[in-house]
């Protein structure tokens, strides 16, 4: 993604003879780079054609390994050294200039375009971006089930480029190091360990923590080895040419199959990115011997050539244009959906950029005269665009701070509407109930997830060192004060606003718990949407069981509950359906609570947002909200959680449906009351929420 595919006669592998090194151009590697980017672009630009699209990076990095561990391993043998200082400032020259300029426009462009919630997202990642950890900061948001569903940012694509940038700073020190213990003879051990060891935790990590691990640097060396060892071994590797011509098309085979067979529920990268980076590998092993090749005609071509001599600048691209284009073109799209012929011009314009950055910006930055003939100068460039990005940044970050301080202010006034949310449906006259929202923009004063100042986190309740449960007093420490709990998943969280106006208002001692993409329920849990690692779904499994105890003995006037069922599928391998296995998993734990003397409320799952309607389609039709109304069939279908307390004999189970306050017998709304009713793809805006707090007392009766 990132190295210049020319091996130059300084930049070639260590010592094989003439026909190994294939001295010169390499238009097969040149080739790999621009099949690897295009899976990339067309897996963001239309995921449902090519699913696997994503291990376009995976081949980009075995092609990163060999040209490097080409370079280094020849100015090794040749000098028994690396010039640290001269080959990270060719780094620097190579990769930054272009980076600086997409991370500037992106900074730019997310304030002129994208609502300012979004402002500090994109100000934080790309300081991570500049400073190349981002992958690292992706990480660590991964396994925050809350931050699954922010909005992507505009240089959220840098986490591939950070990890490169990564192996860059280790790899010539590791390699010098093994040189220096036993000469190249360890280069090679060494390097073999190195990738042995990293595909080991690869598997490892995406079998236990398959989130994080997609953006971890140790997960990743071994692709980078597998292309370094082709490098150390290349004048063992000549193959005779009819091997070679079945190597090369294994290898482009392996690509292409990964490429469509994978989706998003492989695991991955683990032990199934081999299909990839091995088929890399074979490629350019390939290639080892001069001469054409069956694929010369195509990959040589000119066309073909092109997009892998852009192919950096197109991946630095692609991406927050991409993003940026359903706001920049909203007046001209239907609905803000970007369709085939617009994809089809927003690739040709990436392109564009593309061939210009690389022109204009990539071969001037490796060829302007002041920092290309001193390091230190280089150096200092570096440094100095660090500061322009965390400059545009911070001040993005001053801006979102201001509009969400902003909003709170208006937010506080707009609570004295008598129409406002919910209560425009309840009789009152309140003139065009699904007209504009007042606010489109989802900020901190919209986060359904806001404690409430009564809240105090119990420790001993935790999962993975992360708190689940809160006590929140609004008794006044009154001894005899009735106890509530509401427990569940985030589906349960985003209910906790209305219910903190409820108990504030009832002198509640109300204890919440939640464990995101668990479900409260005795079932076989496939993990949320079906992708959880089997440590998650066990601590799930352990954390309701040791809940279920501690409500049942804590004897409360209410179990409230809520999890997103839909998505949270069950299966234990007898063919009953998703409400059946539900029913068995869920009427044994409520008989429990209520034989302790509690009333258990399930409150009904809003209608689906993301799965029907674009999430940004509010902002995107913030004077025409109809546009987001879906068909209630498609965006209520049969909830098992629902359906299981509808139908449960139990006289103290009831169900709490508040439906008719999102949709009508026709539609579903995401504007209701001037007030959107979803703060990101799946959870409910607070505001909204708030607004039902009567209508969830009515139906609780007075106690």
């Amino acid at each position: 993604m990132s190295t210049t595919t020319e091996l130059r006669p300084d930049e070639s592998g260590a010592r094989p003879p003439a026909a190994a090194t294939a001295p010169g151009f390499r238009t097969d590697v040149q080739a790999l780079r621009a099949v690897a980017v295009l899976a990339v672009v067309v897996n963001h630009f239309w995921p449902a054609a090519l699913t696997g699209g994503y291990v376009g990076v995976d081949v980009f990095f075995v092609i990163s390994g060999f040209l490097i561990t080409s370079h280094l391993d020849r100015e090794i043998v040749r000098t028994s050294r690396v010039r640290l200082g001269r080959f990270y400032a060719r780094r620097v020259r190579r990769l930054l200039p272009a980076a600086f300029l997409v991370l500037g426009f992106s900074l730019v462009t997310a304030y002129l375009l994208l609502p300012y919630p979004r402002w500090k997202t994109n100000a934080a990642e790309a300081v991570a971006a500049a400073s190349y950890w981002e992958n690292w900061r992706l990480a660590a948001r991964s396994v925050n089930y809350s931050a699954q569903n922010a909005a992507a940012s505009l240089v959220q694509h840098y986490w591939s480029l950070s990890v490169e940038e990564q192996f860059y700073l280790v790899w010539p020190l590791l390699l010098i190091g093994l040189f220096k213990l036993g000469r190249r003879r360890w280069v090679v051990a060494g390097v073999g360990a190195v990738g042995v060891l990293s595909l080991g935790y690869s598997i490892y990590l995406t079998i236990t923590a398959p989130n994080p691990a997609y953006f971890s640097t140790p997960v990743r060396v071994w692709e980078f080895a597998i292309g370094a060892g082709v490098a150390l071994a290349a004048s063992r590797l000549v193959l005779p040419r009819v091997f070679a011509e079945l190597a090369a098309f294994c290898g482009l085979a392996m690509i292409i199959a990964s490429a469509f067979g994978y989706d998003h529920h492989t695991p991955f990268p683990g032990s199934l990115a081999l299909v990839p980076a091995a088929g890399t590998a074979l490629v350019i092993v390939s290639g080892l011997r001069t001469g054409r090749q069956w694929h010369t005609a195509v990959t040589a071509s000119r066309p073909v050539q092109f997009v892998g001599n852009v192919s950096y600048s197109l991946y630095l691209w692609h991406w927050p244009l991409l993003l940026l284009a359903p706001f920049a073109l909203n007046d001209v799209l239907d609905k803000g959906k970007l369709t085939t012929p617009w994809l089809l011009g927003l690739l040709a314009v990436s392109l564009l950029l593309a061939w210009v950055s690389k022109v204009v910006v990539e071969d001037r930055g490796m060829s302007w005269g002041p920092v290309k003939r001193s390091s230190g100068l280089t150096f200092t460039a570096m440094v100095a665009g660090v500061a322009v990005i965390v400059a545009l940044a911070g001040g993005l970050y001053w801006s979102y701070g201001a509009q969400a301080a902003q909003a709170e202010r208006d937010q506080a006034s707009a609570v004295l509407n008598p129409c406002l949310g919910a209560a425009a449906l309840d009789g009152r006259d309140c003139v065009d109930p699904y007209g504009p929202a007042l606010v489109t923009a989802m900020g901190p004063v919209n986060e359904y997830f806001r404690p409430a100042p009564e809240c105090r986190v119990l420790e001993q309740y935790k999962v993975f060192d992360k708190a689940t449960t809160s006590v929140c007093d609004f008794s006044g420490g009154a001894a005899d004060a009735p106890k509530v709990w509401l427990v569940g998943d985030s589906h349960a969280q985003q209910w906790q606003t209305p219910l903190f106006e409820v108990a504030r208002a009832r002198k509640w001692r109300l204890t919440v718990s939640y464990l995101g993409g668990c479900p409260f329920a005795d079932i076989t849990y496939q993990g949320f949407r079906g992708n959880m690692s089997e440590p998650d779904i066990k601590a799930c499994a352990d954390w309701r069981a040791q809940l279920t105890d501690v409500i049942t003995a804590d004897r409360p006037t209410f179990v409230l509950t809520s999890f997103f069922a839909r998505d949270e599928p069950a299966d234990d391998g007898s063919g009953r359906s998703q409400t059946e296995q539900y029913r068995a998993g869920l009427e044994p734990r409520w008989a429990r609570w209520t034989e302790a003397g509690a009333r258990v409320v399930v409150l009904a799952d809003p209608p689906l947002n993301a799965a029907v309607r674009s999430p940004d389609c509010v902002p995107l039709n913030a004077s025409n909200p109809a546009a987001c109304d879906v068909a209630r069939t498609a965006a209520h279908p049969v909830d098992p959680l629902a359906e299981t307390a509808r139908s449960s004999r139990n006289p103290d189970v009831s169900l709490l449906d508040l439906t008719r306050y999102f949709c009508d017998d026709r539609v579903c709304r995401a504007v209701v009351g001037q007030v959107a009713v979803y703060f990101d793809p799946d959870h409910l805006n607070s505001v909204f929420s708030r607004s039902l707090a009567p209508a969830i007392a009515a139906a609780l009766g007075a106690r």
